[in-house]
């Protein structure tokens, strides 16, 4: 597989990883214009650090790592705690009856199982990988994702089930 080349201005990160960053936004946060939110975060960041790249997925995980902290941060903060978003669907998605079901479990899962579910499935990061971007051991991210996908397993059938009835 070719090697993509480090991209230089923010326009240029900005059109190759933008799409990356609003949808790890998004299944983090679970709300659009939260993740929108945190999409530009991570630009204005980029602009005022200008941090130097190594390499395109150094640039990757770098946008990746930077967004995954956004969040957590958004997460936390008081006004977070203390408000209720609207759930509301992806409105650029595409999804397939099964995969929305799948879409609409994950966001049910605690954030630590997410993030790295997402990072495995979606972005393709190895379960090493996971644990650099995220500063965790290997064998932690094992875990959680062992975790993640048994909880989601109990969320599917539980609406099967629901389904059935």
């Amino acid at each position: 597989m070719p090697q993509k080349a480090v991209l230089y201005t923010a326009e240029e990160i900005l059109e190759e990883y933008g799409d990356m960053v609003l949808r790890t936004a998004y299944a983090m946060v679970k709300n659009r214009a939260d993740a929108e939110d945190v999409l530009q975060d991570v630009f204005l960041s980029l602009v005022r650090t200008k941090p130097a790249f190594e390499s395109a997925e150094h640039q990757k995980a770098w946008l990746l790592r930077v967004t995954m902290n956004r969040c957590k941060s958004f997460l936390r903060s008081a006004w977070q705690q203390r408000t209720q978003g609207l759930d509301e669907a992806f409105p650029d998605a595409s999804f397939t009856p099964a995969e929305n079901g799948v879409a609409l479990a994950m966001a049910q899962l605690p954030l630590k199982y997410r993030q790295v579910l997402y990072l495995y499935y979606v972005e393709g990061y190895a379960a090493g990988e996971i644990g650099q971007l995220l500063k965790r051991p290997q064998g932690t991210v094992l875990s959680q994702m062992a975790r993640g996908r048994k909880m989601l397993k109990e969320i599917l059938e539980g609406d099967r089930a629901d389904a059935s009835r």
